[in-house]
């Protein structure tokens, strides 16, 4: 059998936007200026939905970030959707530390206390933060490592630039731009377009970190 032997087919932004034209029936020739600026509005407008909908794996990061003695809070990238995992270090080893809620941070009876950090209050404002408590003493040299998914990579046409999405995305991405774009540009179509956009997405969200799941029952009730 002969196949092509390589694996290169990443088309740009450009390319997208006139399939998902075509999907609508709007042939290349008959696209304007305004078609492309549109285009590239409801592309960026798309991965923010599909950012606040789910993880999307590719955009995972992990970001170290040394600690301060008595320093409780810590400035999150702003472009960072949430935070997934956090691991403190202490020179020697790493502890998984676990997520508290607002309440829970607020109800600290002393919320400077000072030692190896076991929590953490994710604050998602605008410039979000993360709390530590207890708040990192000097015992040993700390660092916060922690895993974050992060907003997709701004869709532009600047120097044939791709979306920020692996190969098994791009058919939910021309179809979700289908669907975007046939509320402006063709009406009569949405509802099918929007049909095809669900099941390609839907097709996509399949793919996720494989991870084990074990159920084990638990008996001890019901033995003396």
């Amino acid at each position: 059998m002969a196949t092509s032997g390589t694996y290169n087919f990443a088309p740009s932004l450009g390319t997208v936007v006139l399939s998902a034209y075509q999907r609508l029936q709007i042939r290349p020739a008959a696209i304007t200026q305004q078609h492309l600026d549109d285009a590239m509005k409801e592309a960026n407008y798309m991965q923010a939905a599909w950012g606040s909908d789910g993880i999307l794996w590719w955009t995972v990061e992990q970001i170290s970030v040394p600690l301060v003695q008595g320093t409780q809070t810590y400035t999150i990238p702003t472009n960072i959707i949430s935070v997934l995992d956090v691991v403190i270090n202490n020179g020697s080893s790493d502890r998984l530390i676990l997520p508290f809620s607002r309440t829970d941070f607020a109800s600290l009876g002393d919320p400077t206390t000072q030692g190896f950090p076991t929590s953490y209050w994710y604050n998602r404002a605008l410039v979000p933060t993360l709390n530590l408590w207890p708040v990192p003493d000097g015992s040993a040299t700390y660092t916060m490592n922690y895993y974050a998914y992060t907003q997709t990579q701004d869709a532009t046409f600047g120097n044939g630039a791709q979306p920020a999405v692996p190969n098994w995305w791009l058919d939910a991405y021309v179809a979700g731009l289908a669907h975007r774009l046939s509320r402006i540009w063709a009406p009569a179509l949405e509802q099918l377009r929007k049909s095809d956009a669900m099941e390609a997405y839907a097709v996509a969200c399949k793919q996720v970190e494989p991870s084990p799941l074990y159920i084990t029952p638990g008996l001890a009730g019901y033995f003396r």
